[in-house]
């Protein structure tokens, strides 16, 4: 769980941007986060549920992990189907080895 595994030759342009952006955020919570849910679901999603993504991904990533491990309230508009979906593929942080912390 260090980094991408998925190849992104079979993604359309706008699908492989995200894909990069997903596992390359600013702190390594999110990456973690965001870069599996991008392997595993991207491919199967539609341009609007694309739309949601990149709205969520331009969220600061200190509020992201805040709202996903559930120190501070997700905002309204946020709680959405995706943003569960996406909440779903946090990694227990406190079982992570030291390198990756």
């Amino acid at each position: 769980m260090t980094g991408i595994s998925r190849t992104s030759a079979d993604l359309d342009p706008r699908r492989r941007r995200i894909l990069f952006r997903a596992w390359h955020r600013g702190i390594r919570e999110m990456d973690l986060i965001l870069g599996q849910f991008a392997e595993a679901e991207l491919s199967g999603l539609s341009e609007v549920e694309l739309d949601e993504l990149e709205t969520i991904m331009a969220e600061e990533d200190n509020d992201l992990v805040k709202w996903i491990i559930g120190e501070k309230p997700v905002p309204e508009r946020y709680q959405t189907a995706m943003f569960e979906r996406i909440a779903a593929y946090r990694p227990d942080f406190e079982r992570l080895p030291e390198e990756m912390k």
